[in-house]
């Protein structure tokens, strides 16, 4: 009897701190979208600021979000998922793999204004990208790199072993094995913490300050090395600069919504994809893992 209500507790606890989280993001959503809702429109979405940025619309910085983000999660998904393969399949478990992962753990910690400083040293002034989507894109993929890595870790630390030793049983190589076998099984876990990675890459304001955002732009980029106009460089611009602050106000609460509604529509693609392969590799029919 007693460690039955200790159990139901403990649910109890859980469910509360479940049900707090949830309140806590749902007030955050209604307050934005109350706040944003008011400025949204179809010239909202399709026209470049206007007056000093406080009429017309943000596209630009839409489009220069969207490229931010992409190119961080190109640039960083297939180096922390290789990292992860070395890790947890090749390396010896020696002082180097250890020194790898403590730097990874520290690297995760690091604030982001000290990547923005670190890209604006490397990428736009030593190796001369300038202030670019180049430059934002690849400093906004370090930034999300741990948080892919530990991911991916996890991901191929969950695959069962009998998965392994059948495939190397029936001479398939290692290679082999990991590409056939255990990444298709990781994959689920991998675009876990790719989606992770796009909700901070989107979202990030001090990295591409130094590196990529323009204070005002109305056209579009038309290279990675343009520079641009994003949105959450724009809410900050809006609401710390410029002499007509209501009508700024406005358009920033409806950036912070469009910004959210961007976070939610690529992170849906990414669970969509991850819910596919978790069918096919996880819980559901398996597939053929023929070498």
């Amino acid at each position: 009897m007693k460690n039955k209500i200790i159990q139901a507790c403990g649910f109890a606890l859980l469910s509360a701190c479940m049900i707090i989280t949830a309140l806590f993001l749902a007030g955050i959503i209604y307050f934005i979208a109350v706040n944003g809702r008011q400025a949204l429109s179809w010239q909202f979405l399709t026209a470049p600021p206007l007056n000093g940025m406080s009429a017309g619309g943000v596209a630009p910085a839409i489009v220069g979000t969207f490229y931010l983000t992409m190119g961080s999660v190109i640039f960083a998904l297939p180096l922390g998922v290789g990292c992860a393969v070395y890790l947890q399949e090749y390396s010896a478990g020696g002082r180097m793999s250890d020194i790898i992962r403590v730097a990874v753990n520290n690297l995760a910690g690091v604030p982001s204004v000290v990547f923005g400083l670190f890209g604006l040293g490397i990428f736009v002034k030593f190796l001369g990208f300038g202030v670019s989507i180049l430059s934002g894109s690849l400093t906004l993929g370090i930034l999300i790199l741990p948080g892919i890595i530990s991911a991916s870790q996890e991901a191929l630390l969950a695959v069962p072993v009998s998965f392994k030793e059948a495939s190397l049983a029936i001479g398939a190589t290692k290679w082999q094995t990991i590409k056939r076998i255990i990444l298709p099984c990781a994959l689920p876990g991998i675009l876990t913490g790719v989606i992770l990675g796009i909700g901070r890459a989107a979202g990030e304001t001090a990295p591409i300050l130094f590196t990529a955002a323009a204070f005002y732009k109305r056209g579009y980029p038309n290279s990675l090395f343009s520079e641009v106009m994003a949105l959450p460089y724009h809410i900050y611009a809006l609401m710390t600069e410029g002499v007509n602050p209501e009508k700024q106000t406005a358009i920033a609460y409806g950036c912070a919504l469009i910004l959210v509604a961007m976070v939610a529509l690529m992170s849906s693609l990414a669970i969509f994809i991850r819910n596919k392969y978790r069918s096919a590799y996880g819980n559901g029919p398996r597939r053929n893992y023929n070498a």
